[in-house]
């Protein structure tokens, strides 16, 4: 073991062996997010269950390896696991996405309530546990090693957490700031799995018994190079050979599709879609069409032009189906995402003269003081809601942005039947704040639209402005809103700053959404089991 140790010697490359480690470990949970993401969204609750699962790991890993150096203080034994680490990381790009859709397949049909939950936390379990419990082992493997007396004890273990937690900081902004924006999650992947593995046969080659061991980092270095020649590729809905478009920004996953008669932006693989564009320049069929009839409500036929912001502006399809059928309208738009922006003058054909500002929605209420007619929310991430816009606290900002008689909609994508279901938390949220709140559902889908006012001739202005319109096709869609608008009676369910639960009210819309779309399925495996499952398929 001592002819083994000639490179433990110099203390700073088990400081870099600390610094590299925590780093990797940040890297992977950040790469966790944006690898569960697509699937299960990017809720607090999912990375809840990531940070749940690789504190459980780094827990039993430092038990494990304090008792492991105790046992058999053997620095091979250490870099053998980090060996073993770094080629596990190095996988995950190549069968990850197949982990984590067999588990969420094999969930779908056994798991009756709190299918996100459950499987993103299986998921996260099945694929993360164990190389983070093997980095675990270091920080305690390292202090056997580098503490030889009790004079400076304090001092040196000092200095490993202070390079574990360095490691841990530039692990935590390198992936979301530079390395998964430029070259995605799969290779960054791939990079901090090379980079322990490096850490690891430098030990090994420097070491007076390199030989003894030359098979084991030769066979790691192959083993990774596999990984990087199958894990390069970025995709993750890798059953989809047709998609226009595939990448990651700082906050999304996204992918672009299409069909004959439309264009489609999707920020999640299995659920939802943000944006649509109707290639034959129409009405789209879907909620932004009943949310037309806002501009209506705010006289969009009485003044020479109605100013109108959009929060949550994605690739601009209510932008845009406003300009096709206003030529009053002054728009304006705020997104988050900056790179679905530069989408949505690709695929979507933006107007370039529409104002577009990347920022939080929220914020920019709070930067601004312009008062618009019209203000379309619609600030859904992936399958979520952004808790911050969903309060009181916000509708209030958004009131006091309104013009006198201006009015605000809603998109709500979540409908249920359940008590206390998302939407009615939201609608008795906004009419805490303001006077008129009217609804509409949207036809064979789960949106619903809300309308929201202090003007109390919301209504009636609406109908008038309607009766101007000379459009057929709109003319129909906005009669048809009309018959269906529903005065919204107010329950005692509010969302507040300090207290809005978006995502486990949104859990259990989902939850509703899957039981009823398998169902069929679920039957037939409980009476004919997988065998009839699969004939049925």
């Amino acid at each position: 073991m001592q002819l083994n140790r000639n490179i433990l010697k110099n203390k700073v490359y088990l400081y870099l062996t600390e610094f590299f480690a925590g780093m990797s470990v940040m890297a992977v949970e950040l790469g966790a997010s944006r690898l569960l993401a697509p699937y299960f969204s990017s809720s607090q609750i999912v990375w809840t269950i990531i940070i749940g699962t690789i504190m459980i790991a780094m827990a039993l890993g430092n038990i494990y390896g304090g008792r492991s150096a105790d046992k058999n203080p053997n620095p091979d034994r250490l870099y053998t696991r980090i060996i073993i680490a770094a080629i596990w990381i190095a996988a995950i790009p190549v069968v990850g996405k197949y982990i984590i859709l067999g588990i969420s397949a094999l969930l779908i049909f056994t798991v009756d309530h709190n299918f996100l939950i459950v499987a993103g936390f299986a998921a996260c379990m099945a694929v993360f546990v164990f190389p983070l419990f093997l980095l675990g082992t270091v920080t305690p493997s390292l202090v056997k090693y580098t503490v030889d007396s009790l004079e400076d004890n304090g001092k040196t273990v000092g200095m490993l957490n202070a390079s574990n937690t360095i490691g841990s900081i530039i692990g935590t902004f390198v992936p979301t700031f530079i390395s998964i924006p430029a070259v995605g999650t799969s290779i960054t992947f791939l990079i901090f799995a090379g980079i322990l593995l490096l850490l690891a046969i430098l030990y090994f080659t420097c070491s007076k018994i390199f030989m003894k061991n030359t098979k084991k980092v030769v066979v790691s270095i192959l083993l990774f190079l596999l990984c990087c020649v199958f894990g390069h590729d970025n995709s993750f809905a890798f059953w989809q050979s047709d998609l226009t478009y595939e990448g990651e920004s700082i906050y999304n996953y996204l992918q672009v599709y299409e069909t004959e008669d439309k264009v489609v932006l999707s920020t999640n693989v299995l659920f939802g879609v943000q944006s649509i564009y109707k290639k034959q320049k129409g009405l789209t069929g879907m909620y932004y069409d009943y949310a037309m009839a806002a501009p209506y409500m705010a006289g969009v036929h009485e003044k020479e032009t109605l100013n109108v912001l959009i929060l949550g502006m994605g690739t601009g399809t209510y932008a845009v189906q406003c300009r096709r059928y206003f030529d009053n309208m002054n728009i304006e738009g705020v997104e988050i995402d900056e790179k679905i922006t530069d989408l949505s003058a690709t695929y979507f054909d933006l107007p370039e003269d529409v104002k577009v500002t990347t920022y939080d929605g929220r914020a920019y209420l709070n930067a601004v003081s312009e008062k618009y007619d019209v203000i379309m929310v619609d600030a859904y991430q992936d399958i979520t809601i952004p808790f911050q816009m969903s309060s009181v606290e916000f509708f209030t900002l958004v009131k006091e942005h309104l013009t006198k008689d201006g009015v605000m909609v809603v998109n709500m994508n979540m409908r249920s039947k359940k008590e206390g279901n998302i939407n009615q938390y939201l609608a008795d949220t906004i009419s805490s704040v303001f006077q008129e709140v009217y609804t509409v559902d949207v036809e064979r889908s789960t949106n619903r639209e809300l309308f929201a006012s202090n003007h109390d001739n919301m209504v009636a202005r609406f109908s008038e402005n309607v009766k101007k319109e000379r459009e057929i096709e709109l003319l129909s869609r906005m009669n048809q809103v009309g018959e269906n608008l529903i005065k919204y009676e107010a329950g005692n369910y509010r969302m507040t700053d300090d207290k809005a639960p978006v995502e486990l009210l949104g859990i259990q819309v989902i939850d509703e959404l899957i039981r009823d779309e398998v169902s069929y399925y679920k039957k037939i495996y409980k009476e004919k089991g997988i065998k009839g499952l699969l004939e049925s398929l």
